[in-house]
C-alpha cells in the first residue's frame, strides 16, 4: 500500500439495480414507474428558456416547497427539498445521528442504510423482522440514536399500520425517528399525521415512484420547523444548490396535478393486485404488498434460477443474494403490456425449467 492509500476511506458502496442499455427489456427491476410524469412536466421542459441556466437555481427551493406545502396542508416551514430521498435520506443521517448510541433499523430492509451508516461513522444494530417479515415493535423499546423505518418497507413490501409507527414513537421521545415512505402512495395512511403530535419526527418521501420522475431525483422530508431547520443549516453547509432549476419547476408541476396523480396510483394498484392473482396461478407465494413492486417465492423453483432465465430473456427483475430473502425475487409493476410479456414467458418456462 502506497503511504497516501491510508488515508483514503474504505466503504463498501450501495448496489443500485442494472440499467440495461437495451430499450426492448421488460424492466421490472428498479421500481419505477411504467407511466410518464403528469402532462405539466412535459409542458415545463417545451418551454423552458436554456438561457436561465447560467444562475443558479434557487437554494432554498421555495416554488417547490410552497407547491408541496399546500398539498399536504403544511406551513413550508415543514418540507425540506433534496435530490431524490436518498439525498434527503443522507442529509437526515449526517444531521440527527451524532450519539454514541447506536441507531436502529430492520435487519432487512433497504440497503442505503449500513451505507450511510458506515460513511458516516453511525454505530447501528438490525433488530430482526419476524418470521412474516414485520417489525418486532418490542426491539425498539430500547435506548438508542434514533430509528429508521421503511414504511413500506423494501424489498419485502410489507406496510406497517400508522398505529405500529405510532407506538414505536411512544417509547422513543428522546430519539429522532424517520419513517421512510417511498411507496407510501401505494398502500396506506401516511405517517403524516403524526409529525404535528410528535416533534421528533421526521417523514420522507420521493417524486420517483408515484409522481413517475425517477430520473429527476426529487425527494423531501416533512416534520415540525426545528428538524426542517437543522436539515437545512446542515444542507447550506455541504452544497447550497442541491437542487436544480429544472428539477424545481417539473416537481412542482407535477405536484400540482392531483388528478393525473391519482390516475396513475391506481392504475398501477390495479395492474399490481391482477398480478398478485397471475402470479398465485403460477405458484408463487408472497406478502400482502404495500408497494408498487412484489415480493415473490416459487414453490418449486429456486429464486435465482427464475431470475437468470429471465435474464436471458431480456426481463429484469431483482435478485437479492442475501439470508432470507435468497429465495425470493423483487418483480416491480410495469404496464398491463410488460406484465403480459412476463407471464408469458413464466407460463411456459415454469413447466420445462430444465429445457
Amino acid at each position: 500500500m502506497k503511504a497516501w492509500e491510508k488515508n483514503i476511506r474504505k466503504v463498501v458502496p450501495y448496489v443500485p439495480g442494472e440499467q440495461p442499455g437495451n430499450k426492448n427489456v421488460v424492466k421490472l427491476n428498479t421500481n419505477e414507474n411504467p407511466y410518464p410524469p403528469a402532462p405539466g412536466v412535459q409542458k415545463v421542459l417545451q418551454e423552458f428558456d436554456a438561457s436561465r441556466l447560467r444562475l443558479y437555481p434557487d437554494p432554498s427551493g421555495t416554488l417547490l416547497v410552497e407547491e408541496l406545502a399546500r398539498f399536504y396542508h403544511l406551513d413550508k416551514e415543514q418540507i425540506f427539498v433534496g435530490v431524490g430521498s436518498d439525498d434527503v435520506l443522507a442529509m437526515a443521517f449526517m444531521t440527527f445521528f451524532n450519539s454514541d448510541q447506536p441507531i436502529l433499523f430492520p435487519n432487512i430492509t433497504y440497503s442505503f442504510y449500513p451505507v450511510w451508516c458506515n460513511l458516516f461513522s453511525i454505530p447501528y444494530e438490525t433488530p430482526a423482522l419476524d418470521p412474516n417479515f414485520c417489525i418486532v415493535r418490542e426491539d425498539y423499546y430500547r435506548e438508542n440514536g434514533g430509528i429508521v423505518i421503511a414504511n413500506p418497507n423494501a424489498p419485502t413490501s410489507i406496510y406497517e399500520e400508522v398505529s405500529v409507527i405510532e407506538d414505536i414513537l411512544r417509547h422513543n421521545s428522546s430519539s429522532i425517528i424517520i419513517v421512510d415512505e417511498a411507496y407510501i402512495d401505494f398502500a396506506g395512511t401516511s405517517c403524516l399525521e403524526l409529525i404535528n403530535r410528535y416533534e421528533n419526527l421526521l417523514v420522507v418521501q420521493t417524486f420517483s415512484k408515484s409522481r413517475s420522475m425517477a430520473g429527476m431525483r426529487i425527494g423531501f422530508a416533512m416534520g415540525n420547523p426545528v428538524l426542517i431547520q437543522a436539515l437545512n443549516e446542515v444542507k447550506y453547509s455541504f452544497n447550497s444548490y442541491t437542487m436544480d432549476t429544472v428539477s424545481l419547476l417539473t416537481g412542482a408541476a407535477a405536484v400540482r396535478d392531483e388528478e393525473y396523480f391519482r390516475s396513475i396510483v391506481q392504475k398501477v394498484i390495479l395492474t399490481r393486485e391482477q398480478a398478485k392473482e397471475q402470479l398465485k396461478e403460477l405458484g408463487f407465494s408472497f406478502p400482502v404488498s404495500g408497494a408498487n413492486f412484489i415480493f415473490a417465492t416459487h414453490e418449486r423453483i429456486p429464486a435465482k434460477r427464475i431470475y437468470e432465465a429471465l435474464r436471458e430473456n431480456d426481463i429484469y427483475v431483482r435478485y437479492f443474494n442475501m439470508p432470507r430473502i435468497d429465495n425470493y425475487l423483487r418483480i416491480s409493476i410495469g404496464t398491463d403490456e410488460e406484465m403480459d410479456r412476463l407471464f408469458t414467458f413464466l407460463r411456459k418456462w415454469l413447466n420445462h425449467p430444465n429445457a
